[in-house]
This record gives C-alpha cells, structure tokens and sequence, in this order.
C-alpha cells in the first residue's frame, strides 16, 4: 500500500462523518450556503487563504509552498440534485426533494481530506488552488465562476477534475484523451399556429400537427446529417401542446436534449435543429421559434495532462485498477466549461463499485473511495508542483 493511503487512512472516519453531514443537508445550484461555509472554515482551519463568494456560493482556496513558480487547480462540485432519496441509509438527505444523488458531498469530502494532508505537510513546490463549484448540475456553475474572473482572479497552469463512478471496480482510475463527455444543449422549440374547434380544423393552424412533423423530421438529423463514426443525441424529452380533446391547438413546444462528442458535430445539430423546425412550420403556415435555454461544450482532455494523471495513478495503485483508454460517456459536465477556456486539464473517473448509479433515487457515494482519491490529488500535488 503506498504511503498515502496508510497516512490517509487515520483521517477516514473524520471524513466519512464530515460526507454524510453534507448528504443530510442537500443544497441545490447556487444555494449552497451552508456548504460552502463548511468548506470554507475547514480551509481556513488548515491554513489556506480562502476567496468566498465567486458565483454567489463558490469557494476559491490558496496554498503556496517553497518558491515554486507553478500553479495548479484541483476542482470540486458541491451542488445537489432537486429529487428525493429513497436510499434508506440512516444519513439520507433531511430535505425533502432534494439530496447528493450524484456524489458531489463526496467529491467535496474527497477535496477537502487531500487539502488537510497537503496544508500538514506541505511537500510541494508551488501554488496549490482548490476551486468548490456550485450548480454543476445546473450546467451553470463553472461558467458562472468564469464570468466572476475565476481564471483571471486565480490563474492556473493546470486544472484537474474527477468524478465517482457506480459501475466500475471501487478504486480503479479511468482516463480518455482527448472528447470524454458530450455537449449538453437544451433546447425549446415553440410552434406558433392559429386555434380552432376540432371540428372545423379548416378554420386554423394545428400547432400540435406541426410539432409532431417537426418531432419526426428531427430524429434524421443523426442517421443522415451525422457521419457514422460521430457520435450524437437529439432527444424529445416533451411536447406539450393544450388538454382539451376538442381543440385545434395554437400552441406547442418540443423540449429538447442535444449532445454531441464533437465541438463541429455540436454546431451541426444546432443549425440543422433550427432548420428543420423553421422550415417545416413553415410547411404548414405555422412558424417555430428555436430557444437555446441552455448549454453546455463537449469536455475534452488535453493530451499532456491525462498523461501525466495516468502516470501519477500508476504510482499510487496496481495496473489493473487503471483504464487508459476509457469509452467517452454522452454525459455531461460543466467542468467543461473550465477547460475550454484553459486547455490544459484533464477530468477523470474514479470507480465507486457496485450500486446503484447516479441520479438515481437510491444512489448513495461509496465512502470507501475517499482515501483511494484524496491520495490521489495528494500525489498528483506533488508531482506536478515538483
């Protein structure tokens, strides 16, 4: 066992605890207040300077060792999910409708154990940034954090995230170059028509006909307009178009999923999206308008960076806990966001066993993997801030 692990192990218990409080305590995007005064204290408390307020709960923290000249930015999500928990487990989530569905108290957990060993000892040559991102889920967080001068405030020569995994074997590290997680757009396409009585469908414009044509002329954007060797999704989550059975409708709307593994692939989708829908609509003397609610860019590795995490896992555990090559997943992440203003980075899995996955109502963090990657973003500090 490395070193690491046998040093971190003492503090696993603590940190256990200090997860499954945040889990009782759930706060959704931009509303982690008590988190992030969490965090912040336990910073302090280790002897870092720490920066609140960045994108209204972010938390931003320094440490500098030796004289160094390198920085570097290790990353953590802190937010939520807006569902409720079914997992039965004795900590679960105090707050009905929402709860840590997707293991973010776990990476904050995780952040914060590595950041106690790294303020203890501090066996690095540098500066070391410690960047708690609220609303993740929201695809929102990292943006919002870069519109507040993240980057400009806190610069970084590297950035590294990770994220738990249910499914692969507990403490394994997976890693891609290069696109490892889609695009995520949202989109709402309304129909404007003219209403009428179902029984004098002459009299209008059926806005539920339309979107119906528009729904079935989208699902050709991939199997036609898409090379098969791209990958991509347009889904129709919803169309809502009236209640009545005896009405022609004036209205409805498509909401829409998008992702692509491609930035050009992305563009695609959206122009073809915006044509389709106009043009069909207009087919039928109805017109479509394209909202872009929201969106997010494909997250992609740099290749010097993920070689280097790998080279860093390969010291910390055996070759077989370790994935060089992972298969890019059609999720997303905002951290995306972060590495597409600074292209040095690189985000990667870390295995949580077996469970059920996230976003699932019975999901809870595998505590047993807190040391495995605090452990890691420790080594990975003093590797890199040689």
């Amino acid at each position: 066992m490395h070193s690491l692990l046998q040093a971190l192990k003492t503090r696993e218990a603590f940190w256990t605890q200090f997860r499954r409080d945040l889990h009782q305590h759930p706060e959704t995007g931009f509303e982690e207040l008590r988190t992030s005064e969490r965090v912040a204290a336990k910073l302090r408390e280790f002897g870092y300077s720490v920066h609140q307020g960045m994108a209204k709960t972010g938390v931003v923290a320094t440490l500098k060792a030796g004289s160094g000249t390198k920085t570097l930015g290790l990353r953590a999500d802190m937010d939520a999910l807006p569902m409720q928990e079914i997992s039965g487990k004795s900590w679960c989530s105090k707050t009905a409708g929402k709860f840590h569905g997707c293991g973010h108290d776990g990476h904050t957990a995780i952040l914060l154990c590595a950041a106690e060993y790294l303020a203890r000892h501090r066996n690095f040559n540098g500066t070391l940034r410690l960047i708690f991102q609220p609303a993740e889920e929201l695809s929102g967080g990292g943006k919002a954090m870069l519109r507040d001068g993240l980057l400009e405030k806190f610069p970084c020569d590297a950035l590294f995230g990770l994220h738990n995994m249910p499914g692969l074997p507990c403490g394994s590290f997976y890693f891609k170059k290069h696109a490892v997680m889609a695009s995520s757009d949202r989109l709402d396409i309304i129909v404007s028509g003219a209403g009428a009585h179902a029984a004098m469908p002459e009299k209008g414009v059926d806005a539920t006909l339309v979107a119906c044509h528009i729904a079935i002329a989208l699902q050709t954007i991939v199997s036609r307009n898409v090379s098969p060797f791209a990958q991509a999704v347009v889904t129709i989550g919803s169309i809502q178009s009236g209640e009545a059975f005896n009405i022609i409708n004036e209205k409805a709307v498509l909401k829409l999923s998008v992702r692509a593994l491609d930035p050009q692939v992305r563009q695609l989708l959206l122009q073809r999206i915006q044509d389709i829908a106009r043009l069909q609509a207009e087919s039928f003397n109805a017109s479509a308008e394209v909202v872009h609610v929201s969106g997010s860019p494909v997250l992609i590795n740099s290749e010097q960076e993920t070689d280097f995490a790998i080279g860093v896992a390969r010291e910390l555990v055996d070759e077989s806990l370790i994935c060089t090559d992972m298969p890019p997943l059609m999720g997303s992440e905002d951290f995306a966001f972060l590495l597409e203003a600074h292209p040095h980075g690189a985000y990667l899995m870390v295995g949580a066993g077996d469970g059920p996955m996230v976003h699932n109502p019975g999901y809870d963090f595998n505590d047993d993997i807190i040391v495995t990657a605090a452990a890691f973003w420790c080594l990975l500090t003093q590797r890199y801030l040689q």
